[in-house]
């Protein structure tokens, strides 16, 4: 019987490329010159640490990941900014979580949405993706089309398509 999964995953190499070019763009950058200004990536935890002078540089470093996440095609809805906190010496630092994997709620969501299409396939939740499966491969095809255009706001890839 067709089927495939949906997953909500992030391509670590990208995201660490992306980090990278925003690092080398800080240090060329003029409004940064003699800001203390750090960005670390922690692929355990799956989050980016920043560091730097105010308000202002941080949202710039904000609009710079956006920017280069999207050039290297890693959609920028993966970014979960945090609050901006103070540190001991007069900058401010702000946690940015990665999202990856699709939660209970929103699999839930996702097979209602499906049952309530009337298509006929079966949606089942396993841990953090969603198994569709079918009789035709048309059907398959246009679960997708619909979960492509719902208004989750989440970035979703479709993968294991199996026939």
């Amino acid at each position: 019987m067709p089927s495939f999964d949906i997953v909500s995953q992030i391509d670590a190499q990208e995201v660490d490329n992306a980090v990278n070019n925003v690092l080398k763009e800080v240090e060329t950058r003029y409004d940064f010159r003699g800001v203390n200004t750090e960005l670390t990536l922690n692929k355990k935890n799956n989050t980016i640490n920043l560091v730097t002078g105010d308000e202002m540089k941080i949202k710039a470093v904000k609009d710079m990941m956006i920017t280069h996440f999207t050039r290297r095609k890693v959609d920028p809805r993966f970014l979960d900014f945090g609050k901006f906190e103070p540190t001991s010496n007069g900058q401010l630092k702000q946690e940015v979580k990665l999202k990856e994997g699709i939660d209970k709620d929103t699999a839930k969501k996702i097979v209602k949405l499906i049952k309530a299409s009337k298509i006929k396939v079966q949606a089942a939740i396993q841990d953090d993706q969603v198994r569709v499966t079918g009789k035709k491969l048309d059907d398959l095809q246009s679960v997708i089309s619909l979960v492509k255009e719902s208004d989750i706001d989440m970035p979703f890839q479709f993968v294991n398509m199996k026939k």
